[in-house]
């Protein structure tokens, strides 16, 4: 099992970077993907949340109307556009995978990947 995060970097205040969160070893269409993010000294907390149908999705208050959350089954990837970038985004992006299958809870995490946001 893989879940893999890329696309972090270094932006302006204003920027956009877009997350891609790729997934292997375990049947992806049927995982709930979110986004959660950690910055220094505060607790890790979820960002974004897409059901394995994508037909829902929801957002912490914080990045609502800023940030979008997708996924392609196809391709076993889910992806957070991030658009107006705030210092406040700051922080490492993790993604998650979650899904109870006949009674068993499976939860896979991701390394994360460093959004830092910056003049």
């Amino acid at each position: 099992v893989r879940v893999v995060e890329s696309g972090g970097g270094l932006v302006q205040p204003g920027g956009s970077l877009r997350l891609s969160c790729a997934a292997s070893g375990f049947t992806f269409s049927r995982y709930d993907m979110s986004w959660y993010r950690q910055a220094p000294g505060k607790e890790r907390e979820l960002v974004a949340i897409i059901i394995s149908s994508g037909r829902a999705t929801n957002y912490a208050d914080s990045v609502k109307g800023r940030f979008t959350v997708s996924r392609d089954n196809a391709e076993k990837t889910a992806y957070l556009q991030m658009n107006n970038l705030k210092p406040e985004d700051t922080a490492v992006y993790y993604c998650n995978a979650r899904a109870t299958l006949l009674g068993v809870e499976h939860n896979y995490w991701g390394q994360g990947t460093q959004v830092t946001v910056s003049s």
